[in-house]
């Protein structure tokens, strides 16, 4: 037998023993959440009974039925609990739920016999109907496992035809008479009761071929996702080492280090180096984004000062902004308020939402950025005069790999991850990030976070 047999059989034993056990569960499930009412049918037969009938049998079954009802359920929260997938111990489960139904089967139909003992002869109609309640109940809820289907409606098809036959053994009447007519009665009456226990079992075997194969696809799709997310960590940590060092020397050499460069020479090398730029920042783009995925993303919170918070982003991309001769503009919020957050992260959101700012305003114009407080909050807010957002845009400004505008003729390059990230890194946050924008005046976006109240926190951790 070779490997991939080997493999077949035991993921065939396995399939087969998440099935018994799913059986079991969903069996044990429908006995714990129809007790009450089980209890309800079984204690108004009792009553109705006794007050006809000679009360101790009633009684004396009652009390049975209601031992295996505890059993039952003592049954069900060890099954529920069953977490090792033991096929053994599957059996075993089986094997007791063979015996309690036995018992709880037997139980009811002597329950019903001494009523029909008690009778006349005549139609015997409140024990056959009894009886019927109690098949048509375990065809309807019983048919998760077939084994203690057919054990209980085996002794309750003995029972109904003893019941019928008591009247033509005593007294051997004519084939015309009415006690022959309550055995064929009883003839058609199981078998409708049988052909609801096929239907209610078709359903249920529907449902669970269904939920097979939805756990089999969400298998292959964690599968995929898994290969996925390792091939893009893999490639991108093995592009960022030569990647760094194409872009190091690009950036020697756009700067004079190594020697002044042609005037022929320099077009192309800048181009080089805003390209090896762009690259660079696809590959960080994807490494966060799996990071953020698997949720292997590190953060560390701290009480954070929103007005240091917004100076350093500023600092760090006024670089930037020069570059594209647009201005940047600060205001910061008074007073001085605090946030829970992990700085570097926070960073990265504001240098995101900065330079996408300063990436779509005309030269000349300014960027600003501002905080205020509303409430028990604080909104950190980055607001330019560019060239605006479409009112039908925000699924492509916080997708994945999507751009506003995505044509090859577009001002700006980007990855079409960075608002994507973070979104999401905001929302790690238990922040909210959205925008405000008309095409042709230019956008605001705005980011709120709850203000931490560093009071509190003092005298918490001085506690």
């Amino acid at each position: 037998m070779g490997v991939a047999d080997t493999l077949t059989d035991q993921h065939s034993a396995w399939f087969k023993v998440e099935r018994i056990e799913r059986q079991l569960k969903d069996y044990v499930g429908i006995t714990k959440k129809l007790i009450w009412q089980r209890q309800a049918i079984f204690l108004a037969a009792t009553i109705l009974s006794v007050f006809y009938f000679d009360p101790l049998a009633p009684i004396v079954c009652y009390s049975l039925v209601l031992l295996t009802e505890v059993f039952d359920l003592s049954l069900a929260r060890r099954i529920e609990a069953w977490k090792d997938h033991d096929p053994r111990r599957a059996s075993g489960f089986l094997g007791w739920i063979m015996v309690n139904t036995a018992l709880s089967a037997l139980a009811i139909c002597a329950f019903v016999f001494q009523i029909a003992l008690q009778q006349d002869s005549g139609g015997h109609f409140t024990p056959l109907f009894f009886l019927f309640a109690a098949a048509v109940f375990a065809a309807m809820n019983n048919h998760q496992l077939i084994p203690a289907l057919a054990l209980r409606l085996g002794i309750y098809f003995v029972t109904f035809f003893m019941i019928v036959l008591i009247d033509i053994w005593r007294f051997n009447p004519p084939l015309e008479s009415n006690a022959w007519l309550h055995f064929f009665t009883v003839l058609f009456v199981i078998y409708f009761i049988v052909d609801c226990s096929f239907a209610f079992l078709r359903m249920y075997r529907q449902g669970l071929r269904q939920l097979e194969e939805l756990q089999e696809e969400h298998e292959r799709t964690k599968a995929a996702y898994e290969v996925k997310s390792k091939f893009i960590s893999t490639v991108s940590h093995e592009l960022r080492t030569p990647l760094t060092s194409i872009k190091g020397s690009l950036d020697l050499l756009n700067a004079g280090a190594l020697g002044e460069v042609p005037e022929a020479m320099r077009p192309m090398l800048e181009i080089a180096g805003k390209n090896s730029k762009r690259l660079a920042d696809l590959i960080n783009d994807l490494l966060d984004l799996q990071k953020i995925e698997a949720g292997e993303m590190v953060y560390r919170f701290e009480p954070l000062s929103v007005r240091h918070l917004i100076s350093e982003a500023v600092d760090a991309n006024q670089g930037y902004a020069d570059s594209l001769g647009v201005g940047l503009v600060t205001n910061l919020p008074s007073p001085d308020v605090f946030i829970e957050g992990d700085e570097s992260r926070l960073m990265q959101v504001m240098a995101n939402v900065i330079s996408n700012a300063l990436k779509f305003s005309n030269e000349d114009s300014a960027v600003r950025v501002f905080g205020e407080i509303i409430g028990q909050k604080v909104r950190i807010c980055v607001k330019d005069t560019g060239i605006g957002i479409p009112d039908d845009a925000k699924d492509k400004v916080f997708g994945k790999f999507t751009q506003v505008d995505s044509s090859d003729q577009r001002r700006t390059g980007g990855t079409g991850l960075g608002m994507n990230i973070t979104k999401q890194i905001v929302e790690r946050h238990k922040g909210e990030i959205d925008y405000v924008s008309r095409l042709g005046h230019g956008t605001t976006f705005f980011i709120e976070f709850d203000i931490c109240d560093m009071a509190n926190d003092g005298l918490e951790a001085a506690e």
